[in-house]
């Protein structure tokens, strides 16, 4: 910024003049100054100006009033300490809410002289409304700081003097220099340390539904990284050094830049949002920055969709040029000593110094095809440690040679199906392939994915890093080292007679989506053809087709029906064919599941999805034209269940007396040990107060089972379910059966809020006591529940709808609810069907992210389905008025 500009944004004179009309003319003048220079500066930011001139911009203007108070205070002080801007400040770059980092130096003599007269400057800053970072060192502490702390010198490297003798900074400069302390090798090695383990805080992964501007992958901090072993080991200012030292072309440079004031003109736009240093990208702020840059809806997506992407591909750019420098640096620093020969692999590659290397320049050229054979080439030597710089810049600048002939060569289909048929490496291998542009160039249509977002809390990852963390997913259950992570799948997919197909189909399985229609039958199609041109056999191409278009049946049966209902169970067996398909869809669902939100994955999940495999397994053995009926099955869970009862001596009377008030669907829904443990405990408790409740910590299902067994009371169902939310409590599953004689017999599985079991005791006799209370006391039903949502619920819109489906096999309704998710749902349901005399036999609880799509099984108090229309639009309106629109 020009002196005019600078004079524009703050009145130099003007500060001056307050600063000797005392201590609160000071501070107000200076207040009003820098809140009318925030406020030009942030005008001209609407107005289009490039952010970069603005980051710079403000920098300037803080320069101005730093050095302005620094001279008031400190008049004479100014041969013996030093006023210096560090880190960002010190690049000369400020965001609206940027820290102010600043170090006051002094001579080793002058320490504690000015002590007075820092105080006061610095109660002075933080007085006119700055957000000051300092330190005051003197030269042998900043000496012995910067050798401790890779912070301190980190911050060094980019220090600015402000005001103070320049003889005093360049003795500074000089003490911390690369050749007296942090030598090029060791600064480099533990910033990238520290980037490796940042980016370990983040899942290695950017592409999240709330990204870090700053800290994640591809974010500011991977480019200022590069500037930071830039200017250590060349000693240099700026970024466009590594072009004339060769380490980035001049269209990389450009790339760096453009994706850097990308970034900025997000971050810059963050701060004025917020009023405050904020580096998440919240969808608190999503939706209102998209509108601000220009973003509009249309029928490819909404506005703020279309935003995320372009920010999620500027993001793998700048990672890419990441990896490329950071490859530079560690052949320029890490091995510049080390004489190594090339070691040839082929004519067309070799390995130097660990990286695989193009022999030529002219190598893609004479050989397009060894585009793939390179990723084919590390999977099989998996001791390479990456891809030489130069090597990836060729891949890059011959993308083009990836067209339909490239991908009709039979060459190139071999490779490519080598590549997903080898035995290690694939998830490596399809992730470089995505950042160099391999992948979207070989399969066009994944290019349709790459960075496309979908706003809501249930998918966190853009649909590109999704489909390859499925990939990843199913690599790791079929490694032995991950065994113990999954171990039911770990065995299953031994038992796949072809892994690649399960690969492939975790690769299409979202290859639609974003292109409006059934993602699942567009894919279906898209998989069908790639397996077909790539020699697959019409039985395997159909296969992986068949997942594609599939992929969602069992997590919605599992989640969504009764699968204690043999019906359920055969007719899912008809859709998933034989076991064959079963193996594949079962190992699919899995890792689709995991792959989409990984923090919504439980045991509890996990169980019933593996309980439905089991009843399918059994359905497809005998046969589909041989379904289990439902009085063999009870007569089995019966037989189990008794002898259990014999083993702890429980009496065969005794049994028979309290069974024959239940009804089928009891013995239907429950295992023969649950059956057990039940009837043992009314037994031993007969005579005694009521309600009994019981608690199994974990139970098979990976979740903690709680049963009532109480006398019938309308209110019970709301009551138990208030009691629960208000416990921060999760329940996963409900299932509530009437005796003839009665009573309710009432299973709630609960997890808690982390998905996992209950396990502390304490916490149980808690749960106890407020269960008891809350069945104890009818006016606490419909009371408010003191839990907050979370933050995010609040930018979502989501329409409370309520259907009904008949159920005529069970003689039941089937109501459907998709609503917002909140504190109190399930209370709120429960208060409704008991002010409409409706009773609950079953509830499956789903949570998607920022809605519910919870399923109940309903009917009348005389146990028959609900026919009567006036009934069903009573209840939905009063869903409605409970649940709010």
């Amino acid at each position: 910024m020009n002196s005019d500009e600078n004079t524009q944004l703050i009145d130099a004179d003007a500060l001056k003049s307050a600063l000797h009309q005392g201590q609160m003319v000071a501070i107000k003048t200076f207040r009003e100054a820098l809140k009318g220079a925030s406020a030009a500066i942030e005008a001209r930011f609407d107005q289009g100006e490039e952010v970069a001139s603005l980051v710079h911009a403000r920098a300037r203007v803080i320069d101005a009033v730093l050095t302005l108070a620094w001279h008031h205070f400190l008049a004479n002080g100014d041969d013996d300490i030093a006023l210096i801007a560090v880190g960002g400040y010190g690049r000369g770059e400020l965001h609206p809410g940027s820290d102010i980092d600043i170090m006051i130096l002094m001579a080793d003599e002058s320490q504690g002289r000015h002590r007075d007269a820092i105080e006061q400057l610095i109660t002075f800053f933080w007085d006119i409304g700055l957000e000051i970072g300092h330190s005051a060192r003197s030269l042998s502490q900043c000496e012995e700081e910067a050798r401790q702390e890779i912070t301190v010198i980190t911050n060094l490297v980019e220090s600015r003097l402000l005001a103070g003798p320049q003889e005093l900074f360049e003795a500074m400069k000089a003490r911390t220099s690369v050749d007296r302390l942090w030598p090029s090798r060791e600064f480099f090695e533990a910033k990238w340390k520290e980037q490796i383990q940042r980016h370990h805080k983040f899942h290695d992964t950017a592409y999240n539904l709330e990204p870090n501007i700053k800290e994640s992958p591809g974010g500011l901090r991977d480019i200022q990284m590069i500037g930071w072993v830039a200017k250590r080991h060349f000693n240099t200012q700026t970024l466009h050094s590594l072009v004339e030292q060769r380490f980035l072309t001049e269209a990389e440079y450009r790339e760096l830049i453009e994706g850097q004031n990308f970034l900025w003109k997000v971050r810059f736009a963050l701060h004025t949002l917020t009023k405050r240093h904020e580096d998440r990208l919240l969808f608190d702020y999503q939706k209102t920055l998209a509108t601000r840059f220009g973003y509009e809806d249309s029928k490819t997506g909404l506005a703020v969709e279309k935003f995320m992407r372009d920010y999620y591909r500027a993001i793998k750019q700048l990672s890419l040029l990441n990896e490329i420098l950071l490859q530079h640096f560690q052949e320029a620093i890490l091995h510049a000593d080390v004489k190594a020969e090339p070691r040839p692999i082929n004519k067309r590659f070799h390995i130097k110094k660990g990286f695989i290397e193009a022999s030529y320049d002219k190598v893609f050229d004479h050989y397009p095809f060894a585009m793939l054979e390179i990723f084919l080439l590390m999977q099989q030597h998996p001791g390479i440690t990456g891809v030489r710089a130069s090597t990836i810049r060729l891949i890059r600048s011959h993308l083009h040679l990836i067209d339909d002939d490239f991908r009709q060569d039979i060459r190139n289909k071999s490779l490519f199906m080598e590549i997903i048929r080898y035995s290690e490496g694939l998830t490596h291998a399809l992730r470089r392939m995505g950042r160099y542009g391999i992948l979207e160039a070989y399969i066009p249509i994944f290019g349709k994915i790459s960075g496309l977002m979908q706003y809501d809390l249930f998918h966190v990852y853009t649909v590109d890093e999704h489909t390859l963390m499925v990939v990843r997913n199913l690599r790791r259950m079929a490694l032995e080292k991950h065994a113990d992570e999954l171990p039911f799948c770990s065995q299953l997919i031994k038992q796949i007679p072809k892994p690649e197909l399960l690969y492939l189909g975790g690769l299409f399985h979202d290859i639609a989506k974003g292109r409006g229609g059934d993602h699942s039958q567009l894919g279906a199609v898209d998989a069908y053809d790639f397996c077909h041109a790539h020699a697959l056999s019409n039985y395997d191409a159909g296969l992986v087709a068949w997942l594609v278009k599939n992929h969602l049946i069992m997590s919605m049966t599992a989640q969504r029906k009764d699968i204690s209902d043999p019906e359920v169970i055969n007719d899912f067996a008809s859709q998933v064919i034989d076991k064959t398909h079963l193996d594949y869809l079962f190992l699919l669902t899995v890792a689709d599941i995991r792959a989409t939100n990984p923090s919504l994955w439980t045991n509890w999940k996990g169980s019933l999805l593996i309980e439905l495999y089991k009843a399918t397994k059994r359905a497809l053995r005998r046969g589909l034209h041989n379904p289990i009926n439902q009085a063999e099955n009870i007569r089995d869970t019966q037989t189990a269940a008794r002898e259990l009862l014999w083993r702890n001596q429980i009496d065969d009377d005794a049994i028979d007396q309290l069974w024959q008030h239940l009804n089928d669907d009891y013995f239907l829904r429950h295992s023969a040990e649950e059956i057990a443990w039940h009837t043992q405990a009314i037994i031993e408790n007969e005579g005694r107060d009521t309600p009994l409740i019981l608690v199994q910590q974990e139970t098979r299902r990976g979740g903690t089972e709680i049963f009532i067994h109480a006398p019938l009371a309308d209110h019970l169902f709301a009551a138990t379910t208030r009691a629960l939310d208000q416990m921060g409590l999760t329940v996963a599953d409900a299932r509530i059966i009437q005796s003839a004689h009665g009573f309710t017999f009432d299973t709630y599985v609960v997890l808690e809020e982390n998905g996992e079991p209950i396990t502390n005791p304490a916490r149980i006799e808690e749960i106890l006591d407020h269960l008891r209370r809350h069945i104890a006391d009818k006016s606490l039903v419909g009371a408010q529940i003191n839990r907050r949502s979370p933050r995010q619920l609040k930018h979502f819109d989501t329409r409370t709808h309520v259907t009904f489906f008949e159920d005529p096999g069970n003689d039941r309704t089937v109501m459907e609810l998709l609503a917002a998710d909140r504190p109190g749902i399930l209370s709120r349901v429960g208060q409704a069907l008991m002010e409409c005399d409706t009773h609950l036999h079953n509830a499956k609880i789903a949570t998607i992210g920022e809605r519910v799509e919870d399923v109940f099984y309903i009917t009348t108090k005389e146990g028959l389905a609900i026919s009567d229309a006036d009934t069903l639009n009573r209840l939905r309106d009063k869903i409605i008025q409970y649940l709010g629109h």
